[in-house]
C-alpha cells in the first residue's frame, strides 16, 4: 500500500475553509499533510488523529522564519509545511484560531490579495495593451495581435478571476458588503467590455467566434493543468 498521495486544492483563493475541512477529514483516515505545492497537497499515511489546519499568507524576510513559527507554535499551532509566502499549519481541535479578530482577519486577506496583484495586474495589463494594439493596427499586424491577446486572454482571464476573489475574501472580512456584492457583478460587466472591444475590432461574426474560443480556453487551460498535475502525481505514487 502506497505510503504517500496526492490530492488537488480546489484553490485557496475561492474555497480555503473547505480545503482546510478536507484536510481534517484526511487525518481523520490517518492521511496527514507532509507538503503542499502549486495546486495540492502530498498526504503520508500515519495513525488516525483530529487535526485542525490553518492557513496564513505571509513574507518573511530572511531570519525572520524562526521567530514566525516560534511565535504560532506557542499559541498551539505546528508548522506543516510552506510554498512561497503560504504557510500552512495544524494544531488539535480546541486550540484558540490563529486569526480571533477582525483586524487580523483582515490583514491575513490583504497579505494573499498582495501576492496576487504582483503578478495578476501586470500580466492583465499587459494582455489589455494588446488587445489595444490589435483595435488600433491593421493588416497582418492586426491579425497577429489579435491571435496573441487571444492566447494571452486564456490565461489573464482566470488570473483575473482569482484576483477578484481575494478582494472579495478582503471585503467580506472587512463587512464591506456593498462592495462583495461588486464583486460577483464585474464578472459580467468586463464580460460586457470585451465583448464590445471584440465587436468593434472584429466585427459581429467573428467577435461570437473570437469570444466563444476565449471562454473555452480560459476554462480548457486551468482544466487540463490540473488534469496534468493530478495524473502526473497517481503516476509518482504508483511508482513509490
Amino acid at each position: 500500500m502506497n505510503q504517500t498521495k496526492f490530492i488537488m486544492s480546489n484553490g485557496l483563493a475561492f474555497s480555503e475553509n473547505k480545503d482546510m475541512e478536507k484536510l481534517r477529514r484526511y487525518s481523520l483516515k490517518g492521511w496527514h499533510v507532509r507538503d503542499f505545492k502549486f495546486m495540492g497537497y502530498t498526504l503520508e499515511k500515519g495513525k488516525s488523529s483530529d487535526f485542525i489546519y490553518s492557513v496564513d499568507y505571509r513574507l518573511l524576510k530572511e531570519g525572520e522564519e524562526e521567530e514566525y513559527f516560534n511565535l504560532f507554535s506557542s499559541a498551539g499551532w505546528s508548522h506543516v509545511a510552506s510554498e512561497a509566502d503560504i504557510h500552512l499549519f495544524r494544531a488539535l481541535p480546541g486550540t484558540k484560531p490563529i486569526y480571533t479578530d477582525r483586524d487580523t482577519t483582515i490583514e491575513k486577506y490583504e497579505n494573499l490579495n498582495y501576492y496576487m496583484r504582483k503578478f495578476s495586474i501586470p500580466f492583465i495589463l499587459i494582455t489589455v495593451l494588446v488587445w489595444l494594439g490589435a483595435f488600433i493596427s491593421s493588416n497582418t499586424l492586426k491579425s497577429t495581435l489579435l491571435v496573441i491577446a487571444s492566447i494571452l486572454s486564456v490565461i489573464a482571464i482566470p488570473t483575473a478571476w482569482t484576483l477578484l476573489a481575494t478582494y472579495r475574501n478582503k471585503w467580506r472580512a472587512e463587512g464591506k458588503k456593498g462592495f462583495v456584492n461588486l464583486a460577483k457583478m464585474i464578472p459580467f460587466l468586463l464580460l460586457l467590455i470585451v465583448v464590445i472591444i471584440l465587436f468593434l475590432v472584429n466585427g459581429m461574426d467573428n467577435t461570437v467566434y473570437t469570444l466563444t474560443s476565449m471562454v473555452i480556453g480560459a476554462i480548457a487551460f486551468p482544466t487540463a493543468i490540473w488534469i496534468i498535475f493530478f495524473l502526473y502525481h497517481k503516476v509518482k505514487e504508483k511508482r513509490n
